[in-house]
């Protein structure tokens, strides 16, 4: 069920009660909910994990109150933005924290540079297995056509065939998510 619903069909179910589309709404944005906690305010791990469990405690509490099934994703990150500003503030009462320092924490290329990698991690996922493990090898452990072809039993010709048939079928999986992407007022 999870990968094949967009996310206002499972935003539909979970209006109905349906547990597991609740489980799997919570999954598909955990990552990024913890991340703008994380990355783009800097909090401590204890903290973004207060925040994130009051992101998904108020969204189950308020998500009937949600004009635009497919704007999800940037309604919890507005949410998880106020908490963690929020959270901020509060802890300035035991250290001062400038209204600057808030701005500059959940600055908005920061929080775009958290949304592309989220979106190439999740198209990554819906590529081929032999996709995400010669991309894996090649941009993230920085490893040599011919590293690549020894590993897997493969010319490095045909490594370096397969990257690039791989870069465009996660190009084709980007542009289409992009297309599809709806656009929100929230932001």
């Amino acid at each position: 069920m999870a990968q094949a619903l967009t996310d206002s069909e499972l935003v539909a179910r979970c209006r109905t009660g349906d547990q597991q589309a609740w489980a799997e709404l919570v999954e598909r944005f955990s990552r990024y909910v913890y991340a703008i906690s994380v990355q783009a305010f800097r909090l401590p791990d204890a903290d973004a994990e207060d925040v994130f469990q009051e992101v998904f405690a108020r969204a189950y509490q308020h998500l009937d109150g949600l004009r635009d099934d497919a704007a999800v994703r940037p309604w919890l990150a507005q949410l998880t933005r106020r908490l963690c500003i929020d959270r901020l503030r509060a802890a300035s009462r035991e250290r001062p924290t400038t209204d600057e320092e808030l701005e500059l924490a959940g600055s908005e290329e920061t929080l775009n540079q958290l949304e592309e990698a989220l979106a190439v991690h999740e198209a990554l996922a819906a590529t081929p297995g032999h996709c995400r493990e010669v991309l894996d090898r090649f941009f993230a452990r920085d490893e040599s056509y011919k590293t690549i072809g020894e590993a897997l039993d493969l010319p490095a010709g045909t490594i370096a065939s397969r990257i690039s048939r791989c870069l465009a079928r996660l190009r084709e999986l980007l542009e289409g998510r992009n297309e599809a992407a709806p656009t929100s007022g929230s932001r």
